[in-house]
């Protein structure tokens, strides 16, 4: 367990998938992941088998609210390069359908990812992909100093409209 002073990121439990995919279906959270499809069940428990036992390239936590244990949301570092020591990272808060909440758990829950990547992973650097429309996620990234990497333009496609996505980072001599 990672622990903050508002939430605790744990490994994903089993108890745990069903409500992350309700929360990974809501359509309007899912058109800010690159994952565009409804998931299914057996899709679901299949992710979860593979972060558990076979892919030492993604670590994901749940994230639960400490005073009462709460399942918030999920978050983690995907596609760790162990050789080049970078990651990129998922976050999204489910509760209350917030994505990104005002309260504080995804600020805290970037802390806590960039602290454990940083400091215990030994990653020079953190990065993600959001989309041109993803404003929220964008103020979030500011808050901790990410750049702009570039942009991948009209790379997604939504809603019969084509979208930029944009590549940010955050080095560790920056954090």
């Amino acid at each position: 367990m990672l622990k903050g002073s508002l939430i605790s990121l744990n490994a994903v439990e089993r108890e745990d998938l069903n409500q992350l995919k309700i929360w990974r279906n809501n359509p309007s959270f899912r058109k800010y992941f690159r994952e565009y499809r409804e998931l299914n069940t057996a899709q679901q428990n299949l992710w979860f088998e593979n972060i558990v036992t076979k892919d030492d390239s993604t670590q994901m936590f749940s994230i639960r609210r400490l005073s009462d244990n709460v399942l918030l949301g999920c978050c983690g570092l995907i596609y760790i390069n162990w050789i080049h020591r970078h990651a990129d990272l998922s976050l999204y808060i489910g509760f209350e359908n917030q994505y990104i909440d005002s309260e504080g758990y995804a600020q805290e829950s970037c802390s806590i990812l960039f602290n454990y990547g940083f400091e215990e992973l030994g990653l020079n650097k953190i990065w993600t992909e959001i989309y041109e429309f993803d404003n929220k996620k964008l103020e979030l990234f500011n808050m901790f100093g990410f750049q702009l990497d570039g942009v991948l333009r009209e790379n997604y496609f939504y809603k019969n409209k084509w979208y930029d996505s944009k590549v940010l980072s955050l080095l560790k001599k920056e954090y």
